[in-house]
């Protein structure tokens, strides 16, 4: 059996940190997904599309990623895909006190989902989609924060 994860978010825009968790990520799971969800409680800089179609271009030589847009609860996607795992990635405390408590809610709706937490690199703690959206919206250089194929896009 493939074991398959599911790695959800917004990905607006999709940051080094993003890809620092898929890389080290790569190695545990034979197929990631990387989820672009729909969130209703936020308004994305970035069209889904466009979205998607940074993470394609970045991992086209890797065809044990895949990038898809999915609504509704993430534990029922999971469940159409055939995903046994949940990656997040975690950059401070108060995120792991958030995220275990989205994974305990998912835990109880399906057991036999686990999710997987991992820690980012020192060098891209700072890095937060809301903080690179604020330096592109204000004309900052965004690029020390984001893939060359997502800095190339935005010129």
């Amino acid at each position: 059996m493939q074991r398959i994860c599911l790695f959800p978010g917004t990905f607006d825009p999709v940051t080094l940190g993003h890809l620092d968790i898929i890389d080290r990520a790569l190695p545990l799971f034979d197929k990631i997904i990387v989820g672009i969800g729909f969130n209703t409680g936020k308004t994305p800089m970035f069209t889904a599309q466009q979205r998607m179609d940074w993470v394609n271009e970045i991992y086209k030589n890797d065809d044990r990623v895949e990038c898809v847009t999915y609504e509704g609860l993430t534990i029922h996607f999971c469940q159409k895909i055939g995903a046994q795992f949940i990656l997040r990635g975690i950059r401070y405390v108060s995120d792991f006190e958030y995220e275990k408590t989205i994974a305990d809610a998912n835990r109880t709706l399906d057991r036999n989902i686990e999710t997987v937490f991992l820690t980012g690199e020192p060098k891209f703690t700072s890095v937060a989609s809301t903080i690179v959206r604020d330096i592109i919206k204000n004309g900052g250089n965004a690029s020390p924060f984001l893939h060359d194929v997502v800095t190339n896009s935005l010129k």
